[in-house]
C-alpha cells in the first residue's frame, strides 16, 4: 500500500471557497481599517488643522489638554465648532470668559439642550462628558486637563481586547504564509507592539506631552504592519507560485 505525502498547510494550498473567504475578510479589515483613520482625521486632525494645529499639537491637546482653557472652550473652538451655531458659539465664550458663573447658566443651558445634548447625556453610553446639568457643564468649564481618567481606562480597554482580536486573526493568516520564520514572526508581533506603545502613550501624554510623538509613531507603525499582512497575504492567496506536488512515498512492506 502506498501513501502520498501531506503538503504543510498553507494560503495557497486552501480550497478555493476558503481562499475567497480569507480575502473577503482581509478586504474587508482593510477597509475597516482605512475608514478608522479617515474618522480619526475628521475627529481629530481636520479641525486643529483649520487651527493651524499639526498632528502632534492636536494630539498633546486632547490627551494632556489645553493648560490655558476649559475643557470646553477647547471643544467649541476645536472638534466641535461645527457643531454649535457661531452665535450660540459666542454665547457660550463669553460665559466662560465671564468665570462661567452658576448665576448666568441659564443663558447657556437652552443652547446646550439644542445643540450638545443629544450626544452629552449620561445614558449616551459615549465616552464624553454629560452636559445636561449646572453641575455637570462647570466640571468641563474648568482648566483642560485633558481626557480623564475614567476616559482613558474606558477607551484603553476597549482598543486592547478588540484590536487584539482583530490581530490575532489577520496574524494566523498570515503565519500560513511561505515566508521566512523570521518575516512572519516579526510582521506578526509587530503590531502588538506598536499597540501597545499607542496605548501606553495616551496615558504617559496625559503628564508628559512628548509623549504625543510616540502616539503618532505607534499609531503609524500598527497601520504599516497591519497593511504588511494584509497585502503579503493576498499575494500568498492568490498570486504567489503554487508549491510543487509533493512525490508519492515509496511503497510500505
Amino acid at each position: 500500500m502506498t501513501h502520498a505525502s501531506v503538503l504543510p498547510l498553507a494560503l495557497r494550498t486552501l480550497p478555493l471557497p476558503l481562499r475567497v473567504l480569507l480575502t473577503a475578510f482581509l478586504l474587508t479589515v482593510g477597509i475597516g481599517f482605512l475608514a478608522a483613520l479617515y474618522l480619526i482625521y475628521l475627529q481629530d486632525v481636520d479641525p486643529h488643522r483649520e487651527m493651524g494645529m499639526g498632528s502632534v499639537a492636536a494630539i498633546t491637546e486632547k490627551y494632556y489638554g489645553n493648560r490655558s482653557n476649559s475643557r470646553l472652550e477647547s471643544a467649541l473652538r476645536g472638534a466641535m465648532a461645527d457643531r454649535v451655531a457661531p452665535a450660540d458659539r459666542d454665547v457660550i465664550l463669553t460665559w466662560l470668559a465671564d468665570g462661567a458663573r452658576a448665576e448666568d447658566f441659564a443663558a447657556i443651558e437652552p443652547i446646550l439642550d439644542r445643540n450638545c445634548n443629544t450626544c452629552h447625556r449620561p445614558s449616551s453610553g459615549l465616552p464624553i462628558p454629560p452636559l445636561t446639568t449646572q453641575e455637570e457643564v462647570q466640571a468641563v468649564a474648568k482648566v483642560d486637563r485633558g481626557i480623564s481618567l475614567l476616559g482613558l481606562a474606558r477607551v484603553s480597554h476597549v482598543h486592547l481586547f478588540g484590536i487584539s482580536i482583530l490581530f490575532l486573526l489577520t496574524g494566523t493568516i498570515f503565519a500560513l504564509s511561505r515566508f521566512s520564520a523570521r518575516w512572519r514572526l516579526t510582521i506578526m508581533v509587530l503590531p502588538f507592539v506598536a499597540m501597545w506603545a499607542d496605548i501606553a502613550s495616551w496615558w504617559l501624554t496625559r503628564y508628559e506631552p512628548v509623549f504625543a510623538y510616540v502616539v503618532v509613531a505607534g499609531g503609524a507603525l500598527m497601520g504599516v504592519a497591519l497593511a504588511a499582512q494584509i497585502i503579503l497575504s493576498l499575494w500568498e492567496l492568490w498570486l504567489a507560485p503554487a508549491p510543487p506536488s509533493a512525490p508519492c512515498a515509496t511503497p510500505g512492506p
